[in-house]
């Protein structure tokens, strides 16, 4: 391997809002679980850095599909005052990219690949979680690796996936083998990249929201990737109805392309009043909140449950924002209704599971918009903070030694 090589890095200034103190698990002008509360001025680079080597439990995968996130292109935005969008943990500088397929070239002592039973040979065709939990701790413990006492995570405080190679703990590693037997080999990777991304959406929609039963109605708020990916696991798992929820008309036309049975024009029809009219005055059994504008999109959501005639909603939330909540608890009470909030996509087997729906025919190719080079990595994540035309842009790499 190469000494060097060319990684997109996000710099930002330290310089936390007045009030702000350090928490148990941030470190003074290192990283922050406060992200939008600390970090100013950020600003995106293209520069080389070293490359990794494997050690202990360890292997380096050379990269060939890396997805752009929204969470990217709000840990790159900055607001009016100059600090960046994201809440969540971050630590600069850092090489941005989550959403990783790849393949193995470098292997330390003492891994081990969940797909043989046997060490890594190097090879191997796998995409990784984005969470990097620490198996110690009590959540850990306890079964809930998303909620990690001792968290990193891959693109925000720990370096990620825009360059050649990434270091990786083989633990959080997945194989694409299944994809292999269906989709041909560019579309391995790119659905491998796309496997992180769905896994938000199916912890959401189904560890944490609790699933649905077929013949149920669901309802999609905000048709960006996480929306996208939580229509078809919707529609894999049986619902009766999908609905789609999206202002952007060309979004709302891939909506439908995903699988959704239908889709509201939030801006010029009445959200609560079409979801009602499309299921016939019972409602749905599941909204994914997905918008990040709760503000927005709760007092609809509220009115829809309120004169629906089926109990027992649930209302995930999984997109990020510090906005408070506009909740009236009423509505919830008497319509024996629920609100859980999602972070993460590892433990429960989601990773595996969200694999073999994409093998067994859940495809979610449609939502890949647009492929670019890594160069192009920085504007298109500048770009994305107004353009909703694109839905999942991608860093793509012909060939694994290219």
């Amino acid at each position: 391997m190469a000494e060097t090589m060319r990684a997109v890095r996000l710099h930002a200034d330290w310089d936390p809002k007045s009030g702000f103190k350090l928490g148990s698990k941030d470190i003074d002008k290192v990283q922050t679980y406060l992200g939008s509360l600390v970090w100013r001025n950020p600003h995106l680079e293209i520069e080389k850095v070293g490359v990794p080597q494997a050690g202990p439990g360890e292997v380096v995968i050379e990269t060939r599909q890396v997805g752009i996130c929204g969470s990217d292109v709000h840990m790159a935005q900055p607001d009016d005052q100059g600090y960046i969008w994201y809440p969540g943990l971050t630590g600069f500088p850092c090489t941005l990219g989550h959403e990783i397929s790849g393949v193995v070239v470098d292997v330390g002592p003492g891994t081990f690949n969940k797909a043989t039973g046997q060490p890594y040979k190097g090879g191997e065709w796998v995409c990784p979680e984005e969470m990097l939990w620490c198996g110690e701790c009590r959540p850990c413990a306890d079964g809930f690796p998303n909620h990690c006492e001792r968290l990193d995570e891959i693109g925000f405080n720990v370096d990620g996936g825009f360059t050649k190679y990434i270091k990786l703990p083989a633990k959080v590693l997945w194989s694409l083998d299944p994809l292999r037997e269906k989709y041909n080999d560019e579309d391995v990777f790119r659905l491998g990249s796309m496997v992180e991304p769905t896994s938000v959406a199916y912890n959401a929609l189904i560890e944490r929201g609790g699933g649905i039963r077929p013949g149920d109605n669901a309802v999609v708020l905000g048709g960006g990737p996480i929306g996208m990916a939580g229509i078809a696991i919707l529609k894999k798992a049986g619902a009766a109805k999908v609905i789609l929820s999206e202002p952007e008309a060309g979004r709302r036309d891939l909506g439908i392309r995903m699988g959704a049975d239908e889709v509201i024009d939030p801006i010029n029809e009445d959200f609560a009043d079409r979801v009602l009219e499309i299921t016939k005055g019972l409602g749905a059994k599941i909204y994914l909140e997905a918008t990040g504008l709760p503000t927005v999109v709760f007092p609809d959501i509220e009115k829809a449950i309120w004169e629906g005639k089926g109990l027992n909603s649930t209302v995930v939330i999984v997109a990020r924002a510090e906005a408070k909540i506009p909740l009236t608890g009423e509505v919830f009470q008497v319509r024996r209704a629920h609100v859980v909030g999602a972070q993460g996509h590892s433990g429960h087997g989601t990773f595996p599971r969200v694999i073999e729906c994409m093998a067994s025919g859940m495809n979610v190719l449609p939502m890949m918009t647009k492929e670019i080079a890594l160069d192009d990595v920085p504007e298109n994540i500048v770009a994305l903070r107004t353009d909703r035309k694109e839905c999942k842009i991608s860093c793509h790499r012909p060939s694994a030694t290219a």
